[in-house]
């Protein structure tokens, strides 16, 4: 894998890394989704887009590379920007990093005054809780990042952004977003010490000659061999098994059922923050439910679950999902314009993972424009917010009884 991200970065041949202009700034060594999906189709002789799109979102998760506006870790295969993680930060550095690197983390974070640093929810949380189980010892952990926090001020503007950005990004591998997959549940520091001996470092923060202090612009790529055909399909299916092992485990802080009145009130802000919520997608299910209108999410939910399942498994489960919610007389079926429906039906003789994304899309706009605000608007979550402000636990709804095999596997992993 680490062979296939070195020769990306290849100056040659590898994928073209540039400087973008926005409004008022600029965004430094970055490169887009297709480029990625583009460079994988043209030198690992892959055939299928879709194959190299789902080969590069393994690499993504596993923390290789990053979006830089998003903390989601996954590829996608459009304008969307992306930077190189620095070697420092690799899985085969067998990183184990502590709560208390973490904890020094976020304390570092909470001294940067600016938006793009700021703490999400689920960070804030974190912070308040290790803040309590490290009581004893804050002192010396608000130290330690007090100083980290002075060393970045001295570094240059555009290399500070890119090493804040690479630093956000490991920590968004080992303390995933609620609701994201944390890879980091595969051993791979034992798997990684059979390749690559070597002692395991306990900490992040306290290493001598941390290569983070030169640029990542300028890191030097080891040069290597590239690997034979063989390699990389043993080296596909091994991360493939391991990621497919661990598909349904979820990050610690997003199996906490009792979600902070900010988490609540967060759900508010558009639809895609309480999808991404898990407990937020429950009580919207919920409130579907007692509408009898949950098809919708139900097939959208479904629909993401596709995307993530293994090729092997894609065309028995988009005939599963035509059965169960697009077929004539489908038990649950949803409502879809002629042209998506034409088009949809047409995409089934082909089955792949983005065959109902014309579908997915329609109906991810019907309920944004017609669900998710009579759910804001109803008593039920205005009972969910007062419920927080009052200190009271919100009571944790089981899935609906009509609920399917198809909506209990999405909600479990999304």
């Amino acid at each position: 894998m680490e062979d296939v991200i070195a020769r990306m970065q290849d100056e040659k041949n590898g994928i073209p890394i540039r400087t973008v202009k926005s409004f008022l700034s600029k965004i430094p060594s970055v490169f887009s989704g297709s480029d990625i999906v583009q460079w994988l189709t043209k030198n690992l002789s892959i055939e299928d887009p879709v194959e190299a799109l789902h080969l590069g979102t393994l690499m993504a998760a596993y923390g290789y590379f990053f979006p830089i506006s998003d903390h989601v870790l996954t590829l996608k295969d459009d304008g969307t920007f992306y930077r190189f993680q620095t070697p420092y930060f690799w899985p085969s550095n067998c990183w184990e990093p502590e709560n208390t690197d973490y904890a020094v983390y976020l304390c570092k974070r909470t001294m940067q005054n600016k938006a793009r640093l700021e703490l999400a929810d689920y960070e804030a949380e974190s912070l308040a809780r290790l803040q309590r189980a490290f009581a004893r010892k804050w002192e010396f952990i608000f130290m330690q990042a007090e100083a980290q926090a002075k060393v970045d001020k001295k570094r240059d503007k555009i290399e500070r952004k890119i090493l804040d950005s690479q630093e956000r990004a490991f920590w968004d591998v080992h303390r995933p977003v609620p609701g994201c997959v944390n890879t980091t549940e595969v051993d791979i520091k034992k798997s990684s010490r059979m390749r690559n001996p070597h002692k395991t470092r306990k900490s992040v923060y306290g290493l001598q000659n941390d290569i983070r202090s030169h640029s990542p612009t300028h890191t030097p790529v080891p040069e290597t061999k590239p690997p034979t055909e063989d390699e990389l399909r043993q080296e596909i299916k091994y991360w493939q098994i391991q990621l497919d092992r661990h598909r349904l485990k979820m990050s610690k802080v997003a199996e906490s059922k009792e979600p902070s009145q900010q988490r609540v009130k967060r759900w508010g802000f558009g639809m895609d923050e309480a999808l991404k919520d898990p407990v937020g997608r429950e009580q919207f299910l919920k409130f579907l439910e007692s509408e009898f209108s949950s098809e919708n999410l139900r097939f959208w939910l479904a629909v993401e679950d596709l995307k993530k399942r293994p090729m092997r498994e894609v065309p028995a489960r988009v005939q599963e999902i035509w059965q169960e919610f697009l077929a004539p007389g489908a038990p649950s079926a949803i409502n879809l314009d002629s042209k998506s429906y034409d088009k949809t039906t047409q995409n089934v003789k082909e089955p792949g993972r983005y065959t109902f994304g014309d579908a997915q899309e329609h109906i991810y706009k019907l309920m944004k424009s017609d669900s998710y605000p009579r759910f804001i608007r109803s008593s039920a979550y205005q009972e969910l917010l007062q419920a927080k402000k009052k200190g009271r636990n919100i009571p944790i709804f089981p899935c609906h009884k009509n609920c399917t095999p198809t909506l209990r596997a999405s909600t479990n992993l999304l």
